[in-house]
């Protein structure tokens, strides 16, 4: 388009001139060409074309003219550029015209270029014109313009490494900035191309990186007993991510060098759970390299921080774990595991992640009130405060671990255990009763461990005016004591409260201000929320703990252990820290600190252990001759890792089902729930099978013999064991369930009981507490009402950690007739606690019928009737018995004692008798004949089945024939219910 507009620019000129001229051009090459003085171009190697800036046109005045009379061009020679001429030696490059007529020209490359070989080409070129007549004669030609020419580069070349192997050694053990340096080339002319942009280690998976510049480091340590020798294969890259045409090979040496360290150390160890001690370092040693040294100090720390509260304790409650510490009577929990008797604390949300370590949480909202009369505290005599707490940092308002304050009006604190400021502060007010002066009323301790957001068990023994605390076994002075008044004389009961303070909303409170978290309760409130875990809180009255006990709370049942060797136990001295989790090692002498050393062990004591990892961290400091630490010895750590104990299956088992009269659950003894009653323990172990049996019996190649799971019994002990009421509650006015008290005391265990059951409670043996269970008896002084009771039993083992089944008794009650209750009941219906409505009910399995169900009283005729068809079908029935009985011992003896309740198939008979009693409570001659009289009256008659009178013949076991039949006459009814009179 550039073109085009010269040439009209041309044929304007010409056409001006003509017109300015009025006469025809005369043809005469009066003017040189004209052309721009610089030129630029780019040319790309290996191609001819070259684009230049600006483009090459000659401008010639000589141009055609445009006549105007007919708008005709004439065209001159003069006016023709006929060629540009390049001026230079060697130049590569020629110029071509491509229009004459407007001078339009390219410049071309004569022959293939090489950037490599030369990058730019400089020339000057001028323009010729066609000059004057047919011969071209008179030629005029422009000045010179200069031309300058780039040629650009392509990407041709690969980078090539300058040496065909690299090689260096280095030293083990250290980390080095820069080991050697590749280097490699690139033959491209062009900075993009030519540059090496990026190196690159081709081998997989080794310690070392390359950089940009080809200098090569270790990312790690080396070692030259893992690897004598690296061989690394390196490429590179140019800036055209041309990769080299031939990766070059890198060999690294590691030179083996002398440092100090521990040598044959483990760092993975296995404990299986009651194998007692296992050696932690049996083969480790000391290397210092021969230098010689005066003093070794080691420091050896287990963590345990993340199991439980710090480390593997027994899970029993707090209450159990006094006990067994040796603490005697008069501790009360306040934080009991929810159950039926200790219900007060089900609302808290728990941590049960530690294996049933009982961990309560406050978020700063929930807070517990204590039952009234759980605890009856005495400020004049001494008692006991403990707790396990982790707390986080401290903030600027009160948080109340133990509040007793007033339940209405006053607002008075008695008592409380609260956090203030990383402070633990007791406040103890004094009775109205004590005379009008100063005392002691807060003690304030200052201490890191609260506010550390760890686990820390605090006993705080109170015996006014003095109080000391005790924090993970440590005894604390109070840094200050303040005084304050005797409370005023009040008739106010008090409220004690767990995990904030409890205070009326209209009082005024005068040993605290009420924070701004508060919640509503009626017109009282709750305050001093506590932020934190809570666990294991006892109050212990009339007595203080001693330094034991404490101890013995405190103490872990997993930890490190040495025994020392005879020969080297003068020479070395070891300390503990007291929940041995960690220990220190002095010496003077290597082969005997490195013999200690081998002998240090592992230790769990739990007979379940908490599964999971303990890391292990061996610190070590070495002097030399001027005492200095000349010896750098680097820290070893390693973990030991406790295995999944076998898990304990706790297994109830007895009679479940059984029936016994009315009269003895109305009995001074009452019936005995679990009379049978067996609690037994197993584990699951799979074991190996036998090599020489497998051989054998040419189970080699088959791969699912090679295991056997075996069920082995185990003892442990049991800490809980719950009897509830399956249905309704137990009715207070006419039912209970009772147990010998001085049973209980003997084996150590105590017991509550509600209208729900009864719970024993105490770390003590499996075989005590089946006799104790056995102990259990169920009285029920108004039974017209009753006909089966159920009840459930559960056992548990470490807190609730491991569980029974749960094992279900059912209870049948039989009515007897009474002659004398018949003539005095004639009239009216049987006064029942709760009147129910009787129906018939199905006689499948043990269900009894109703034995009150005719209330209308039968004539003298019917009487006599009854008895007669009664006596007639006593015959039949007895007849029938005699037969079932022998039967019925040939199927004893195959089902080895246990009851036989199969059903015999009565369809063809209209009569139903009563349940027969067990065997094991054989009727005197009076109740013998007290049965038959009320067989003759008639009124009350029970059902039931003969597999339950052949049931209840098995339990009978040795009595003599004739003595069964005679009871089985005495026993046998006749069912009214369904004649016509």
């Amino acid at each position: 388009m550039r073109f085009r507009g010269n040439r009209q620019f041309a044929s304007a000129v010409g056409l001006v001139l003509g017109l300015l001229c009025a006469v025809e051009a005369a043809k005469v090459n009066k003017h040189k060409p004209w052309i721009e003085t610089t030129y630029h171009g780019i040319v790309t190697e290996n191609d001819d074309k070259v684009i230049l800036d600006p483009p090459l046109i000659a401008l010639d005045k000589d141009a055609p003219l445009r006549y105007a009379e007919s708008f005709e061009v004439t065209l001159t020679e003069e006016g023709e550029i006929c060629g540009f001429r390049i001026h230079g030696q060697n130049v590569p490059f020629e110029a071509v015209v491509l229009d004459k007529s407007t001078g339009e020209g390219v410049i071309r490359a004569k022959e293939k270029l090489d950037c490599e070989l030369q990058k730019e080409h400089t020339f000057t070129i001028q323009a010729y014109d066609c000059g004057e007549g047919p011969d071209g004669a008179n030629m005029k030609k422009s000045h010179k313009a200069t031309v300058h020419i780039q040629v650009n580069d392509i990407n041709e070349y690969s980078p090539v490494f300058k040496e065909k192997t690299y090689k260096a050694t280095v030293i083990e053990g250290k980390k080095y900035d820069n080991i050697l340096k590749v280097e490699a080339v690139d033959a491209d002319c062009s900075f993009q191309f030519s540059q090496i942009c990026s190196y690159e280690i081709v081998t997989p998976d080794v310690p070392f990186t390359i950089d940009k510049d080809g200098f090569i480091k270790n990312t790690e340590k080396l070692s030259y007993g893992k690897e004598h020798m690296y061989k690394l294969t390196v490429t590179a890259y140019d800036c055209g991510k041309n990769r080299a045409s031939e990766d070059v090979l890198v060999k690294i040496s590691i030179k083996p060098t002398c440092r100090p360290s521990w040598q044959g150390f483990n760092k993975r160890t296995e404990y299986e759970p009651g194998t007692g001690s296992l050696a932690l370092f049996p083969s480790m040693h000391l290397e210092t390299c021969d230098v010689p040294i005066t003093s070794i100090r080691a420091s050896i720390e287990l963590e345990t921080n993340h199991i439980g509260k710090g480390c593997d304790r027994d899970t029993y409650s707090e209450k159990s774990l006094h006990k067994l510490c040796g603490a005697s009577s008069g501790t009360v929990e306040l934080l009991p595991a929810p159950s039926s008797s200790a219900n007060w604390t089900v609302g808290l949300p728990t941590d049960n992640g530690h294996d049933s370590d009982q961990v309560f949480e406050f978020n700063g909202t929930q807070a517990i009130k204590v039952p009234d009369g759980l605890v009856n505290t005495n400020l004049k005599e001494p008692f006991t405060i403990s707790v396990w707490m982790r707390h986080g940092p401290g903030s600027h308002e009160k948080e109340t671990i133990l509040c007793n304050s007033d339940k209405t009006d006053m607002n008075r604190h008695h008592y409380s255990l609260y956090v203030h400021n990383c402070r633990l502060i007791l406040l103890l007010r004094q009775d109205p009763s004590e005379a009008e002066n100063y005392k002691p009323a807060e003690f304030h301790w200052k201490l890191d461990q609260v506010c550390d957001k760890e686990w820390h068990h605090y006993v705080l023994n109170v015996e006014f005016p003095t109080v000391s605390l005790f924090v993970d076994g440590t005894a604390f002075e109070p840094f200050m004591v303040t005084e304050d008044y005797p409370l005023h004389p009040s008739k106010i009961e008090t409220q004690l409260t767990v995990g904030a303070c409890w205070q009326e909303n209209s009082g005024h409170d005068n040993d605290t201000e009420a924070g701004p978290e508060t919640t509503s309760g009626g017109n009282a409130r709750m305050a001093q929320f506590f932020r934190g875990n809570l666990a294991g809180l006892i109050i212990r009255s009339g007595k203080l703990e001693n330094k034991k006990v404490i101890d013995c709370l405190y103490t872990c049942k997993e930890g490190l252990d040495v025994q020392l060797p005879e020969e080297v136990a003068s020479a070395v001295k070891v300390d503990f820290n007291p929940n041995q989790s960690s220990l220190t090692v002095e010496g003077d002498d290597i082969g005997a600190f490195d013999k200690v050393m081998q002998h240090i062990s592992y230790l769990n004591s739990r007979q379940f252990p908490t599964p999971g990892i303990r890391h292990l961290r061996i610190s070590t400091t070495v002097k030399c001759l001027n005492e200095d630490a000349c010896v750098a010895v680097p820290d070893a750590e390693g973990y030991v890792m406790v295995l999944q104990p076998e898990e304990p299956k706790i297994s109830l088992s007895g009679i479940d089902h059984f029936a016994r009269s009315a009269a003895e659950f109305e009995s001074q003894e009452g019936v005995t729930l679990f009379p049978e009653l067996r609690i037994v323990s197993t584990i699951t172990r799979e074991m190996e099978a036998d090599a020489e049996s497998e051989a054998a019996e040419g189970t080699d190649d088959d791969p699912t013999v090679q295991e056997t799971v075996v069920s082995e019994e185990i003892m442990h002990n049991l800490d809980s064991c719950e009897v509830s009421v399956v249905g309704d509650e137990l009715d207070g006015e006419h039912e209970s369930l009772e147990v010998d008290v001085s049973q209980l005391q003997q084996r150590a265990l105590e017991m509550s009981s509600s209208n729900l059951g009864l719970v024993i409670t105490g770390v003590n043996t499996m075989a005590n507490y089946e006799q104790v269970l056995h102990l259990i008896r169920y009285k029920n002084w108004h039974t017209e009402a009753l006909f089966d009771r159920k009840f459930k039993l559960v056992c548990s083992e470490l807190n609730g950690r491991y569980i029974s089944n749960d094992f279900k008794v059912e209870v049948n009650v039989i009515h007897t007739s009474n002659p004398v209750e018949h003539a005095n009941n004639a009239m009216v219906q049987p006064n029942f606690i709760n009147p129910v409505h009787h129906a018939s009910v199905d006689l499948s399995g043990h269900n009894l019928v109703n034995a009150h169900q005719a209330s209308v009283v039968p004539s003298a005729a019917t009487i006599v009737i009854v008895v007669c068809v009664s006596f007639l079908v006593f015959m039949i029935i007895l007849g029938v018995f005699r037969i079932r009985a022998a039967h019925q011992r040939s199927m004893r003896d195959q089902e080895s004692g246990k009851e036989n309740e199969m059903d015999w198939d009565d369809s063809a008979l209209t009569i139903t008798v009563n349940p027969m009693e067990t065997y094991e409570d054989q009727h005197s001659s009076e109740e013998e004949e007290e049965e038959e009289e009320e067989s003759e009256d008639g009124e009350e008659e029970d059902d039931i089945t003969s597999a339950e009178s052949e049931s209840s013949e098995d339990e009978e076991g040795g009595e003599p024939e004739d003595q069964q039949g005679t009871s089985r006459q005495q026993q046998l009814e006749w069912d009214d219910s369904t004649l016509t009179y």
